[in-house]
């Protein structure tokens, strides 16, 4: 029993915040997405994938329906914004901010978040049930 609360708290936990940052995209646009993947080279539709990594993945997430799926999506964003926005800062693991963090430790959170619940599944506290859960 407590290793399935534990996976809803990480599913609501992850897919929440992650759901915050795919508010963000629906109220005010994917503009900075747009630019970062124009001056990648890549086409400008690829910036709409931030809607099923920020927004789709979050809620199937948190809601535990396809929820390996939606922690895939949401891993798979979380690539992708360091590749697009945080390359840079990879490197930068020996010089941590004031605090002691890391310049992509929130991605990185995510990341390892929604990794989890790959392999863990959503647990028996999720409205979908099956393979993919």
């Amino acid at each position: 029993m407590e290793q399935d609360l534990g996976r809803l708290v990480l599913r609501l936990g992850v897919g929440g915040m992650l759901f915050l940052h795919g508010l963000a995209k629906i109220e005010h646009g994917i503009g900075p997405i747009a630019a970062a993947v124009h001056a990648h080279g890549l086409p400008a539709f690829f910036a709409w994938g931030v809607y099923l990594g920020e927004v789709v993945g979050p809620i199937l997430l948190a809601l535990g329906i396809w929820a390996r799926i939606g922690a895939l999506l949401c891993a798979a964003d979380m690539v992708v914004a360091v590749l697009l926005v945080h390359l840079g800062q990879l490197g930068q693991l020996g010089h941590l901010g004031p605090t002691g963090g890391w310049a992509v430790e929130l991605p990185a959170l995510y990341f390892a978040g929604a990794l989890a619940v790959v392999l863990l599944g959503a647990g028996r506290y999720a409205l979908g049930s099956g393979r993919f859960s």
